[in-house]
């Protein structure tokens, strides 16, 4: 787990770095149109929404484009469809990708030219889910609270079975049963989250040499950059080594 958050806080810097913030307001929108679609335009009774709208403002997308985005994504959300692929990467490291799309045939054909043109292979569905176990991840400032072990007392309570911290930031990591009541605890102390969201977290890492390693993040990248991909999950353990080779 340690090494999947650890490859989490790479990818937050890096994406700070990047600055790609049209494609994270992209995809937060195409969930928030899912949302909307399955629960209704209200987030007080619609947790997805609820959820998407925190990492929303985690992002620092407008008040007025989510406001739209809810009150349009009755009709556009319609066509969209969530779909998974897996597949394995060079030197065996799995991936599994979550898409929304509207278009299944391009969506399919992208994600099996890259895990082609980058040496992978795409698997059928379900064939690696036992590699991944699906948990709730969720990010907060340490400055919004006051009492380190209330806090924890609480929140471990609520459900949170793991606590990492770096750089003054803290994430908490729950079973997925126990995503929603997490939230609501955090809501009920007054803790606004910057991100929120269900990952899939590898039972076990794998690790690779440095170039090899290089490769496949170059690899994650490219389905990353896809417009229909949503999430990518893998079980690449990144190294002292790797995270070097980075900067």
């Amino acid at each position: 787990m340690s090494g999947h958050n650890k490859w989490s806080t790479i990818k937050r810097k890096k994406g700070a770095l990047d600055a790609k913030r049209s494609n994270m307001f992209s995809r937060i929108i195409k969930e928030m149109q899912v949302a909307v679609k399955e629960g209704g335009p209200d987030p007080d009774g619609n947790p997805r929404l609820r959820t998407a709208i925190q990492n929303a403002k985690g992002v620092n997308m407008p008040k007025e484009n989510i406001q739209r985005t809810i009150a349009k994504a009755s009709d556009e959300g319609a066509n969209l469809q969530e779909m998974t692929y897996e597949g394995y990467l060079p030197g065996g490291i799995a991936v599994f990708i979550e898409c929304l799309s509207d278009n299944n045939n391009r969506t399919v054909s992208n994600i099996r030219s890259i895990f082609t043109k980058r040496g992978g292979t795409l698997g059928t569905n379900g064939s690696l889910s036992f590699l991944f176990e699906r948990k709730g991840v969720i990010t907060i400032q340490g400055s919004q609270i006051k009492n380190r072990d209330d806090f924890e007392l609480e929140i471990i309570d609520a459900g949170v079975e793991d606590i990492e911290e770096g750089d003054g930031v803290l994430i908490l990591t729950c079973p997925m049963e126990s995503f929603g009541s997490v939230q609501k605890k955090l809501q009920q102390l007054g803790i606004e989250p910057e991100n929120a969201e269900l990952r899939r977290i590898p039972n076990d890492t794998k690790k690779v040499d440095v170039e090899t390693g290089k490769k496949i993040l170059r690899i994650i990248e490219d389905f990353e950059d896809d417009d229909d991909v949503q999430n990518v999950f893998h079980n690449l353990e990144i190294t002292d080594e790797l995270m070097d080779a980075m900067e």
